[in-house]
């Protein structure tokens, strides 16, 4: 069942998002070689003291799994999910995924940026530019009256032409009370399917995006995904607001 936000609720989402929007921009500051990232961990969970926020990743338990990190930090072939480390030390040319999850008032806000450390090969740069490029595609594709299908296929149109492995495994979603709500939005698909789009609902999307194949490897924490070919992966996403003009960006920075 999909959830459409009241007025009410929909002030509590744009409050945080804000707060996700800010702890991410403070956090992306901090991403320079030599740091770690169980540093970069301990600095989100001082920002979002600071910004008046809680993580939603923090504790958050699928099966027998329990995510010990405060956000998701995952570094060059890791897609999604990394666990911040004492020994992973941030390097010249890495790409840095942060994926920050808040909690304010019972409403998550939630946002996700790949960061070139550096000088990057340029393949890896043109990456992040384009998997951001689609992220903005498909954000372009919401309205009332389109289906979920429409914001699928607008992504993929944006990445196939130059030969990426768009992840199958993971997907956006709805987000409100919940940090996983329905409706599922595949970063491919085809146009005109899915559910409609109505006004109120919030959707999380996130184009996943890998140099090479799309096919992943978990590794042995249970958590982190990588690509199984081993070569680099961008992700970035926002939280946005089907208005009846729209799209409204709700974790602008």
């Amino acid at each position: 069942m999909i959830d459409l936000k009241s007025e009410a609720e929909v002030n509590r989402m744009r409050a945080a998002c804000a707060a996700a929007a800010r702890v991410l921009h403070d956090l992306s500051s901090l991403v320079v070689p030599g740091i770690s990232t169980a540093g970069l961990d301990a600095a989100a969970r001082g920002l979002m003291t600071r910004h008046g926020c809680e993580s939603a990743c923090h504790g958050y338990v699928v099966g027998r799994l329990t995510y010990p990190g405060y956000v998701c930090i995952s570094v060059n072939d890791e897609i999604v999910h990394g666990i911040g480390a004492p020994d992973r030390i941030i390097r010249d040319g890495d790409l840095v995924s942060l994926d920050v999850v808040v909690r304010r008032d019972g409403f998550i806000g939630d946002n996700a940026r790949t960061i070139v450390v550096g000088n990057a090969p340029a393949e890896a740069q043109a990456l992040c530019r384009d998997t951001e490029n689609a992220l903005h595609a498909g954000i372009a594709a919401v309205k009332p009256g389109n289906r979920v299908g429409d914001i699928s296929a607008a992504i993929q149109a944006a990445l196939s032409p130059q030969g990426y492995g768009i992840v199958r495994d993971f997907v956006g979603h709805g987000v409100g009370r919940r940090m996983h709500e329905e409706p599922q939005i595949p970063n491919f698909g085809k146009a005109g399917t899915g559910p409609k789009l109505l006004a109120g609902m919030a959707l999380a999307i996130e184009p996943m995006v890998n140099l090479g194949t799309h096919k992943i490897v978990m590794a042995a924490d249970g958590w982190t995904a990588r690509t199984a070919d081993g070569k680099v992966s961008a992700h970035f996403e926002h939280t946005v607001l089907v208005t009846e003009k729209g799209a409204e960006i709700l974790t602008l920075p």
